[in-house]
This record gives structure tokens, C-alpha cells and sequence, in this order.
């Protein structure tokens, strides 16, 4: 978001940012565009009203749910959580690659917890019980669970999605901060999902080779099969690196469909340098980079998976998604939603928007939608025109700000 751009510390604009999006509903921006008929996308069984999510990072401790589903995103993504409050990695930990469109960070999973988590979760579905008392029981229960019949986000045709992680000091060969994830969160949740390809945790990436994968999706899916069912099962997706080898990529489909795991979220950062061509004075930052030089891996690394998986599992495509036209170019890859993260912060509030007319104004020059076209094996979308932008955006220092 511009505004992060303000502050010469990139991590206190990114908070900055946050509370501005946690601000009551009348004072936050908002979107003020309609999303067509053509942007639905079905994920998971659910129909959205856009493919254009906001992925796991900005939004760690579920402070903004509401103000990025304003913004026009049909899946928000919050989180990685880690069961137990943790700081984190040493400042400074967050760096703009101003010349690349990217950044580097390597946060440690810094969270205020499970708990912390839960108690926002928890507070958002008291007010809307409050807002909706038509459909919940009366008197109130101690623990309100989302009534039957909505999704978890509470908001048809958007999906709210938890991203869990590990404690830095928890036993590198155990499930249980996974596990306690699903339990203490999943019934919150449309979507958990399950990072295991941070590179900023010792030890985390090692969790996606084959029998430790298959071991941990197998615990986190029979613990989410332990959950009430009366409002119904959160699906799980794992969150996997675009590093990983193509050999690698096919244990991961292994795992995923020996385990019963209902996703896949392609791709995570990379630790990628020297075949970036990075020119920006930060490149040598130790960490995860994301941004524009990310996106062909990410594509390359969705293509190699998705035939691996049946149909019936969806992929979610992230990395380096900064247009339409690479939405478009992910979902001919196999992407059911794309998920964009620091294209957000370098161009504004208004990027989901510019994002999702640029793939409405591709699918209604083809007669398409994005929910019936088959975009598998299907030709590249041809490079988009630039949108004018909106006149209630102004550009500063390269990005668009309301």
C-alpha cells in the first residue's frame, strides 16, 4: 500500500497500513466498483465473486478482515499464526527492491498468536451476531460458531482463509503447532492452510519432503475431521516454495492426494539471487523475495504441479501477480484464484480493482468468464492494454494512492 511507502521503515508502513484497513466501515477505502458476472470463480465447492485474494503476510493477526474484503478481494488470507506469541526475527527484517517491483523479508513468523487470532475471529462473529440475531440462537451461547448456511468469512461469495505456522523454538519433527492450528482456528476458517515453505523458520522447508509431508497432512486432515460438522468442515490447502524441484513438486502431489488434503497454494517466496537479475542495492538481504521477478517461477512451478493433481483439487496461483494479464496467465496454467501481496503494497488501495477490470476487459473481448472458460492447455492471453487509471487515484513515487 502507498502508504507504507511513506515511512523510510518499510515494517512501520506496513502497520501503518493495516490499522487503517481496521478502521470502522464508514472511515476505511473501500471499493467502489462492481465485480461482473464474468469474475466468478469456483473454489473449493464455493462460488466467489472475484478469482483476486490477498495472500498470508500483510494482514498476520487478523486485525483487517473486514477492510481487505471491502477492497474488493474475494478470498483474504490471514496469517502464518503461530500457536504461541513470538517476535520474530531481529529489525530490520523488511526490504523494498524499489528498481525490481520487489521485496525481501525475513519476519520469522513474528505473531501475537493462536489466541490472539482466535479472539479477533471471535469478537468479528459477536458483532455480526449482534447485526444478524435472526440467525443465531437465543440467548447467545458462551462460544458462538458462523451459522449454517454462510460461509466462515461471512460474506457470500468471499472466503476468509487462516494461514497457520510453527513456533521457532517447537520440536523441528513434531505436527502438534499444525494440529493445534486446526483445532483452536479451523472452525473459524473457510480455508486452513498450511505453511510449510517459508524460508525465515530453520528447519520449516524441510517439512515438504515426501514422508515428512505426508505425515503432517495426514495429522492436520484427521484432526480436521475431528471438527463439529453442524457448519460444516474447513478445507485444507498446503502452502508449498517455487524452489522445490520437479521431482520435489511430485511428492508434494503424492502427498496431497494420499492425504485427502483439498488444495494447494503455488507459490511461497523464493530465496532465488543470482538468476533474478536483481539491480536494487537490497538485493543480497538474506529472506524470502517476492514481487515481479518471482512470477515466472511461480508460474513455471504451477505448471509442473497441476498436471500431477486431479482437477478436483483447485490451485491457488501466488507470486509475483502485478496485472491481469498474469492472472490470465495463471489461470491458463490451472489456477482456480490468484493471490497478490506486494504488487498491493507498491501500487495502493486501488490495485485489486485495476486488477480485476483488466481480466474482465480480456474475458468479455472473448466472450468468456473465468468460472466456465477452460484455461488449461489453453494459449496464453495476450498482453493486456493498461488501464486508465481511475480519476479518484493520484500517482506518487510510482504507485497509486486514493
Amino acid at each position: 500500500m502507498p502508504l507504507m511507502r511513506l515511512f523510510a521503515d518499510p515494517e512501520e508502513g506496513h502497520k501503518l497500513a493495516v490499522r487503517v484497513l481496521a478502521w470502522d466501515k464508514w472511515a476505511r477505502p473501500r471499493d467502489m466498483g462492481v465485480d461482473g458476472d464474468e469474475l466468478q470463480a469456483e473454489l473449493f465447492g464455493m462460488t466467489l465473486k472475484n478469482p483476486v485474494g490477498i495472500a498470508a503476510g500483510f494482514d498476520k493477526d487478523a486485525e483487517a478482515i473486514d477492510g481487505l474484503f471491502d477492497l474488493g478481494f474475494g478470498y483474504v488470507e490471514v496469517g502464518s499464526v503461530t500457536p504461541e506469541p513470538q517476535p520474530g526475527n531481529p529489525k530490520p527484517r523488511f526490504f523494498r527492491l524499489e528498481e525490481d517491483d520487489a521485496c525481501i523479508n525475513r519476519y520469522g513468523f513474528n505473531s501475537l498468536g493462536h489466541g490472539h487470532t482466535l479472539a479477533r475471529l471471535r469478537l468479528r462473529l459477536a458483532k455480526f451476531a449482534q447485526d444478524h440475531p435472526s440467525l443465531f440462537p437465543s440467548p447467545l451461547p458462551a462460544t458462538i460458531l458462523p451459522p449454517a448456511g454462510l460461509p466462515r468469512s461471512l460474506r457470500p461469495g468471499q472466503v476468509l482463509a487462516v494461514n497457520l505456522g510453527k513456533n521457532k523454538a517447537s520440536d523441528a519433527d513434531s505436527n502438534d503447532d499444525y494440529i493445534r492450528g486446526v483445532r483452536t482456528l479451523g472452525p473459524y476458517a473457510d480455508v486452513v492452510v498450511i505453511n510449510v515453505s517459508s524460508p525465515n523458520t530453520p528447519g520449516l522447508r524441510a517439512l515438504q519432503g515426501k514422508q515428512q509431508l505426508v505425515r503432517l497432512l495426514n495429522d492436520v486432515v484427521e484432526e480436521r475431521n475431528r471438527i463439529a460438522q453442524g457448519t460444516g468442515l474447513p478445507k485444507i490447502a498446503v502452502k508449498v516454495a517455487s524452489d522445490l524441484s520437479e521431482d520435489e513438486l511430485a511428492d508434494v502431489a503424492s502427498a496431497v492426494r494420499s492425504s485427502g488434503v483439498e488444495g494447494v497454494i503455488v507459490s511461497n517466496t523464493t530465496i532465488r539471487r543470482k538468476e533474478l537479475n536483481l539491480v536494487s542495492n537490497n538485493q543480497d538481504q538474506v529472506g524470502g523475495l517476492s514481487g515481479k521477478p518471482l512470477f515466472p517461477y511461480a508460474l513455471s512451478a504451477l505448471k509442473t504441479l497441476r498436471p500431477l493433481l486431479p482437477p478436483t483439487i483447485p490451485i491457488i496461483g501466488c507470486g509475483g501477480i502485478s496485472s491481469g494479464s498474469d492472472a490470465l496467465a495463471m489461470a491458463n496454467a490451472g489456477a482456480s484464484i490468484v493471490q497478490i501481496y506486494t504488487s498491493f503494497g507498491f501500487r495502493g488501495v486501488g490495485t485489486p480493482r485495476l486488477i480485476k477490470d483488466e481480466i474482465s476487459e480480456h474475458l468479455r473481448l472473448n466472450g468468456e468468464s473465468w468460472k466456465t472458460r477452460n484455461f488449461c492447455g489453453s494459449r496464453p492471453p495476450p498482453p493486456l492494454k493498461r488501464r486508465r487509471r481511475p480519476s479518484s487515484l493520484k500517482k506518487r513515487r510510482g504507485c497509486w494512492v486514493l
